[in-house]
């Protein structure tokens, strides 16, 4: 076997060459040589393994054992050697070591072989190779062997199979999973989000689509209206109640209808003046107020409906007191005010009024009966009956949406209701009401009149078709033909003459007012079809020829219409 060294280097003083021994290991179990002192050949050293060696001009001899080395000392700036294994001079193998150590070599330091010499300041020429984890204990130390093949003679370290592989190999499986979960959990997250914007979408965009198709986007017609296929106004559901305002100081009375349109979700209060014509039950023409004080609650009932062609629900009379308390039940409500209201209590003239004029005015319950039923001088009815429509509107604004919380207003008022109206019916319907009233879709419009009362085609016809249903309502099977008698004679008397004439002949009468400039030639008018041959009795019961008998506009409430012109004669029939 070939010597680690070249012949002829590193010749010691005795010619032979230079001898290293194992002083110990390092810190991560790699064996620590340092050159052995010079001396004569015959000198033996003991192997720290137990085993006899000896270098004897580069020969390897079992034969001979090596002196026991000193311990090591892995800082060469200390004095003192280091013994890694305590004062015992323990063998890293189990082996017990000689109890004598030997001198410190002063001036020489332990170096890897194959390492580059010291320095010459004594230092090492290079720091040993640094491991990047701890030992630990686990790790066999390396072994040096020689090369058996003819290279260079240098030692070798054979680093022994141990599990710090395995403990990488574990750590980065470890890392790679750790690293998935993450990115697992990345992309669960991100699917959550997209999942939540896609449901949010689809809510957006359904709640979009019903408003617009319920016409509620602002400035955006429903389908209906857009394609031209609007529900007739005669074709719509509405349901009515009247409600009677009754001034209980003064023994007045204000008429209002509350319209809820459930095809078109719209309501409306129309404003009744008193001066309503209505006819009786004997065929007698009358007013609303005569009628309101008369023939009670039902009786109106049956002649609002004759004359506008409605269907009225029921009837709710509201005295002052409850009026009062209902206002003030809503926690008071705020409106627009036309004018200075004086305290009807005050005793001295010129006292601040108790409603001043101006807008968004907030009305307790005494305040709001005090506008609801004030007229002032030189004011026409429909003024007073305008402010009652104000603080009704105000009124259903401040009242619940809920028909349960309604209905307990509504009982809280403590009313006695005229039958069929019901405190859960009345409760449910203004319910209704203040839903439209909150959103904007509530309005309040007057029934246009003339001075006699009596309705006209231009005006009356528009709040009767579009917000009462458009057409008037059909006589019940077995009632009396409605007939409407206009007088252009220029004689005030004939309209009587013609009412007893009709209702002797069985028809029914509905004072059909004065017209603007008189006629020369009387009319009988008919709008349906089905109603030619009572026309034709119509104008034979009142003396009138049969060529005065025409197809046209027939005011609301009637089914034949006559105008009595100059060419009339009472009693010729």
């Amino acid at each position: 076997m070939n010597d680690r060294y070249e012949a002829g280097y590193g010749d010691d003083q005795y010619g032979g060459q230079e001898q290293y021994e194992i002083v110990g290991y390092d810190d991560y179990g790699r064996p620590v040589y340092q050159q052995v002192p010079s001396r004569p050949p015959q000198q033996q050293t003991y192997d720290p393994y137990g085993q006899r060696q000896d270098y004897a001009q580069g020969g390897y001899d079992t034969g001979r054992q090596q002196p026991i080395p000193p311990a090591y000392d892995p800082y060469a700036a200390q004095e003192t050697a280091y013994d890694p294994y305590g004062a015992q001079g323990h063998d890293p193998y189990g082996q017990a070591a000689a109890s004598e150590r030997q001198p410190r070599v002063t001036g020489q330091t332990a170096y890897i072989p194959q390492q580059d010499g010291p320095a010459p300041d004594g230092r090492p020429s290079r720091p040993l190779p640094q491991q990047p984890e701890e030992d630990d204990g686990r790790t066999p130390p390396a072994r040096a062997e020689r090369q058996e093949d003819g290279e260079d003679g240098q030692f070798a370290f054979v680093e022994e199979p141990d599990g710090e592989s395995e403990d990488v190999i574990d750590w980065l499986k470890f890392t790679e999973n750790r690293t998935e979960r993450r990115e697992e959990a990345r992309r669960r997250a991100r699917t959550r989000v997209i999942a939540l914007c896609v449901v949010l979408a689809l809510v957006v965009a359904g709640g979009a689509g019903y408003l617009w198709y319920a016409g509620k986007l602002p400035g955006v017609s429903s389908p209906a209206a857009a394609n031209g296929t609007a529900v007739a106004a005669g074709a719509q559901k509405r349901d009515v109640i009247v409600v009677h305002l009754h001034n209980t100081g003064k023994r007045d009375t204000s008429t209002v209808l509350l319209v809820d349109n459930t095809t078109t979700k719209r309501g409306t209060t129309v404003l009744i003046p008193n001066s309503l014509a209505l006819t009786d039950d004997s065929g007698t023409t009358t007013t609303l107020a005569k009628s309101v004080d008369g023939d009670g609650s039902s009786g109106t009932r049956d002649q609002l409906d004759t004359v506008l062609g409605t269907d009225i629900q029921g009837t709710w009379r509201l005295d002052t007191p409850y009026l009062q308390n209902l206002v003030e039940l809503v926690g008071n409500i705020e409106i627009d005010t036309d004018t200075d209201v004086p305290d009807p209590d005050a005793k001295k003239k010129g006292s601040a009024p108790l409603v001043h004029q101006g807008k968004a005015q907030t009305l307790s319950g005494k305040m709001a009966v005090a506008y609801a039923t004030y007229r002032g001088p030189g004011e026409t009815e429909n003024a007073q009956l305008a402010r009652f429509g104000q603080v009704m509107q105000g009124a259903l604004r401040k009242l619940s949406s809920d028909p349960s919380a309604a209905t307990t207003t509504v009982q809280t008022l403590a009313q006695i209701l005229d039958p069929p109206l019901t405190d859960k019916d009345l409760g449910t319907f203004l319910a209704r009401l203040a839903d439209l009233a909150k959103g904007g879709k509530y309005r309040t419009v007057p029934l246009p009149v003339q001075a006699d009362g009596t309705l006209t085609a231009a005006t009356g016809d528009s709040v009767v078709k579009n917000v009462l249903g458009g057409t008037a309502k059909s006589p019940d099977a077995g009632s009396a033909l409605r007939v409407a008698v206009q007088n252009a004679t220029g004689t005030k008397d004939d309209t009587e003459k013609a009412r007893v004439a009709l209702l002797g002949g069985g028809f029914g009468f509905i004072e059909g007012g004065t017209a603007a400039a008189g006629q020369a030639a009387s009319e009988v008018v008919y709008s349906d079809a089905a109603d030619k041959q009572n026309a034709a009795e119509v104008a034979k019961t009142l003396g009138l020829p049969a060529g005065s008998v025409s197809k046209g506009a027939v005011s609301s409430g009637a089914d034949v219409l006559v105008v009595l012109g100059q060419d009339y004669r009472p009693g010729t029939s």
